[in-house]
């Protein structure tokens, strides 16, 4: 399939930014990419998993809505090579009250989900305010100078990025506001639906915390040595989870 593009911008929050529509239904793309291209934004669109990773790979965008069920390579594939090389936002499209695809989705890496049907007016929420949280773009980052250091770990908010020794980690975007959001609040314990509301408030409809624990899980990865015996984020059983304070 082509690359089509909006030649036409609008002012505001869309402004230059570029997303990736992956769907195998034509019906679903075309609805979705008049209404996202009504709002300002740069669309191109792939009908398979192949398609997508080499589109992407060839010209990188700001965020990617793909659907988990695709031909040749699944969303699940297509959302994990992806993040081998890439921070870039990634909402899964889920089959309605798929609980495993959710799950699954967010292991392989994916920021957030909405699940089929969906409701169009939610989708470009969901967009605009992942977008606006993460910051992520293809241009290089800001070289703001502020870093917040605790132990071995360096955190620039003003860049989106985390080293650990020295060495960068690669972040999702949703990783590196959770990170934010306790590095700003070490020894504050949140119980997961407080981190729902911190993070998730502008954009979700309907609240899973086990989303939650997902997040943790993969952020524990990246940052502890030893997940067994963590130096940075802890659990308060039958509480929740809080930062470092020391």
């Amino acid at each position: 399939m082509p690359v089509q593009k909006n030649l036409h911008q609008t002012e505001g929050e869309s402004m230059s930014k570029r997303i990736m529509l992956v769907d195998d239904e034509p019906l679903i793309l075309k609805g979705l990419q008049y209404t996202l291209e009504q709002e300002g934004y740069e669309v191109i669109s792939a009908l398979d998993g192949e398609e997508a990773l080499n589109m992407f790979f060839a010209d990188p965008c700001d965020l990617i809505l793909l659907d988990v069920m695709l031909p040749k390579l699944d969303g699940m594939q297509v959302c994990q090579k992806i993040r081998e090389r890439s921070n870039v936002p990634i909402i899964m499209l889920t089959a309605k009250g798929d609980d495993m695809n959710k799950i699954l989705g967010l292991e392989y890496g994916a920021d957030d989900y909405i699940p089929k049907p969906f409701n169009i007016l939610e989708v470009k929420a969901r967009i605009k305010a992942i977008l606006r949280r993460s910051g992520y773009s293809n241009p290089a980052p800001s070289k703001e100078s502020h870093v917040i250091h605790i132990k071995d770990l360096d955190v620039y908010p003003g860049k989106r990025q985390a080293t650990l020794y020295g060495e960068e980690l690669k972040l999702t975007a949703r990783e590196f506001e959770l990170l934010m959001l306790f590095v700003t609040h070490p020894g504050k314990v949140y119980n997961r639906e407080e981190v729902l509301d911190a993070l998730w408030s502008e954009e979700r409809t309907e609240k899973d915390v086990r989303t939650v624990d997902v997040h943790i899980r993969r952020l524990r990865e990246k940052i502890e040595t030893d997940t067994a015996h963590p130096e940075y984020i802890f659990t308060k059983w039958g509480v929740g989870y809080y930062f470092t304070d020391h």
